[in-house]
């Protein structure tokens, strides 16, 4: 019955190695016509930090999820997501 209440978007990744992770949507935005996503392992999250994607397309056209390797539009992101997103979480309430 808790599952029904809450319905969280689980994504499967598959790394340039072929292992598989499953990480939850946390939340999305578009930022300078590029969609972004931060999304956090389902499993062995201790620290509880997320993961910053944006969306990309393969060489085929097909959508892909790409790691940001330039320092500077990740900490842009970043930026945006805590400024826009995750200030509006109160970790507070849900304890």
């Amino acid at each position: 019955m808790a599952d029904e209440m809450f319905d969280a978007e689980i994504i499967t990744l598959t790394d340039e190695d072929g292992n598989e992770t499953e990480f939850e949507v946390i939340a999305s935005l578009e930022l300078d016509g590029t969609v972004y996503y931060a999304l956090m392992p389902v499993a062995d999250n201790d620290n509880g930090d997320c993961v910053i994607l944006k969306l990309e397309e393969d060489e085929n056209g097909e959508e892909i999820l790409s790691t940001i390797d330039d320092d500077d539009e990740y900490d842009r992101v970043a930026d945006a997501f805590d400024d826009e997103v995750f200030s509006e979480i109160d970790y507070d309430e849900e304890e």
